[in-house]
């Protein structure tokens, strides 16, 4: 096998992985936190957040895994990641 037949064999594993990921994430059940809610977060998978070039409140989405395994969301809101920038 050739050099180029590997690295695009490589390349074509590497974006499965990927597409995977992304799938499994679409269908994962996603709720909104509210003061109070109790939260059951044994590994963290992603946290995004809207970008925003001033300080303020923006949404933010959490993707973990329970103490059951299961990969859930959860969407808040947080201050953007400019406010931690000091100045």
């Amino acid at each position: 096998m050739n050099s180029k037949a590997i690295y695009a064999a490589c390349l074509f594993a590497a974006l499965n992985i990927c597409t995977l990921s992304a799938r499994a994430e679409s269908t994962v059940k996603t709720d909104a936190y509210s003061h109070g809610s109790q939260l059951d977060i044994r590994h963290v998978v992603s946290e995004v957040d809207s970008a925003s070039s001033s300080c303020g409140v923006v949404n933010a989405h959490l993707t973990y895994q329970n103490s059951q395994g299961q990969t859930k969301g959860l969407d808040y809101l947080t201050f953007a990641e400019v406010c931690n920038q000091g100045g």
